[in-house]
């Protein structure tokens, strides 16, 4: 392919149920990585078979049904998360596999008696597209652009990094979902637009708000939820099938992981079914026995309207983002040229129904739901190479607040949510006993007035501090939030000159 050579750097779309990878070959053309059978996209799924083979993508969902215990999907939403929070245990009641606390304040995964942390899932998907497109390209791919929802923190930006470095894969920058499906969108266009992205993924539900200038990408404000997405809608079918099934027969279901898993398997494509139709037949031979040893089907019928009751709450929490987002933008409705829809759960009606009453104008079909991110990021990619001709600007936000902990356990915010990127502040610091040799402080992201509910990014300690009553130690504590997102904190003597080394003490359980 033209104008391609191991240097290229290539956009991968690292999503929650499914990635996808494009590149731009010759003068600019975008073109996505073909798996084998024709498709765009690689479940995000990886397992151990009872042979001990790993198996990735299409591989691993062949299986999920039979093997439903050592199948992993979905772990994006546990990527960079501290066994505390309550996602965690969220997530464990709707997944069939198992989770433990690893040992790095962080999430492991246990599959065929073996234990994984959730950056080595995701860098196995990372090899697999790597592999696949090196395949179709004719070299080794070594370099990527990789996406992230735009409300990652810092410490799950940083586990993405972490997953590249696993395997050999250099991440060159991470940028934003949404900013990346933008690029999509504009670049080439001439445009002069305020867009809404709104991204509603398997996993993740993200909203930012973009001012395009030709090649220039302003992200006025953005805001999220990374435990909101299709997945959700899924569990919504789940539950209420289960329920109806134990309501009629006494029998839970939930015990049995291959009987739950094809009922997720269905609810899925029964979700997808129903974008297009009133109603669909929901049925499952065979589901289980009766205690006298009888088979047992699971048989009910599913309709749109009914749908759209179990989920209605889920559509009502993303427009409340998109409410909030707009008043952090200073936004009104009418001044949104645009609303993009990323994300395959954005092709429910209701969804659609719902932004345009919002908005008072249907949402645009200018992007590919599905591709529109890995694109966008393969164009970005293109503009890092030296022999590219497309020079872009981008001017994104961090998410949510950074700062640290204050006395009594509040939140001193050191750069406040919607800050633009990259950016850098500087606090002064001092020592609080008589000679005190290190300087310790407690990093957190997050919106809470307390740090104890925001997460714990980690403890920086700065050493070297010179001997001296308390408050005479003059230290400038500098934050630094790179173009990706990513935090980076040093320290100086302003007496002395001398640059502080910085560690960070990564908390444990």
């Amino acid at each position: 392919m033209g104008g391609l050579s191991p240097d290229t750097i290539v956009g991968i779309d690292l999503g929650t149920t499914n990635s996808c990878c494009a590149v731009v070959v010759g003068d600019g053309e975008v073109r996505l990585v073909p798996y084998k059978g024709g498709d765009y996209t690689i479940p995000s799924i990886f397992a151990i078979d009872d042979k001990g083979n790993e198996l990735v993508g299409h591989d691993a969902k062949r299986q999920w049904q039979l093997n439903p215990r050592n199948t992993l999907y979905a772990t994006k939403r546990l990527i960079g998360r501290s066994t505390r929070d309550d996602v965690v245990e969220t997530v464990q009641q709707s997944v069939q596999y198992r989770l433990h606390p690893g040992s790095r304040n962080d999430v492991e995964l246990d599959v065929q008696g073996r234990s994984f942390q959730v950056q080595q899932v995701a860098a196995r998907i990372l090899a697999k597209i790597r592999d696949v497109a090196s395949d179709h390209l004719g070299f080794k791919v070594a370099r990527a652009v990789v996406t992230v929802p735009a409300y990652f923190t810092d410490r799950q930006r940083q586990a993405v990094k972490e997953a590249g470095r696993l395997v050999d894969l250099e991440v060159v920058r991470i940028i934003n979902e949404p900013t990346a499906a933008s690029m999509a969108y504009g670049i080439g266009r001439k445009l002069q637009e305020r867009v809404l992205v709104y991204d509603l993924g398997g996993g993740t539900f993200d909203v930012s708000i973009i001012d395009i200038r030709d090649r220039v990408f302003e992200v006025k404000a953005t805001g999220g939820d990374i435990f909101l997405g299709g997945f959700d809608f899924d569990e919504a079918i789940i539950r209420h099938v289960i329920d109806d099934f134990q309501g009629r027969t006494g029998i839970d279901l939930r015990g049995d992981p291959v009987a739950m898993q094809r009922i997720r398997d269905l609810a899925e494509r029964t979700k997808i079914d129903l974008s297009t139709r009133a109603d669909a037949p929901f049925s499952v031979p065979f589901i289980t026995m009766t205690p006298q040893g009888q088979p047992l089907n699971l048989e009910m019928r599913f309709t749109r309207r009914l749908l759209e009751d179990l989920t209605g709450k889920l559509v009502d929490r993303t427009l409340e983002i998109v409410r909030k987002v707009m008043q952090d933008a200073g936004a009104v409705p009418e001044q949104i040229d645009e609303v993009m829809l990323v994300g395959g759960q954005t092709r429910m009606p209701l969804v659609q129904e719902r932004l345009s009453a919002f908005f008072g104008k249907a949402p645009s079909k200018g992007v590919h739901p599905d591709e529109a991110v890995a694109i966008g990021a393969a164009l970005y990619a293109w503009s890092l190479q030296e022999n590219s001709d497309l020079r872009l600007t981008l001017l994104d936000v961090i998410p949510m607040a950074i700062g640290l902990e204050a006395a009594g356990g509040s939140m001193h915010v050191v750069l406040p949510r919607n800050s633009p990127i990259p950016n850098a502040r500087a606090l002064a610091a001092t020592s609080s006993i008589d000679g005190q040799s290190e300087l310790a402080v407690r990093i957190f992201q997050g919106e809470q007035a307390e740090v104890a509910h925001n997460e714990l990014l980690g403890e920086f300690v700065f050493g070297g501090v010179g001997p001296a009553p308390a408050g005479q130690v003059r230290l400038e504590v500098l934050f630094e939030v790179n173009v990706e997102g990513i935090l980076t904190i040093s320290a100086s003597d302003l007496d002395s000159g001398k640059r502080m080394t910085t560690t960070l003490r990564v908390t444990r359980n």
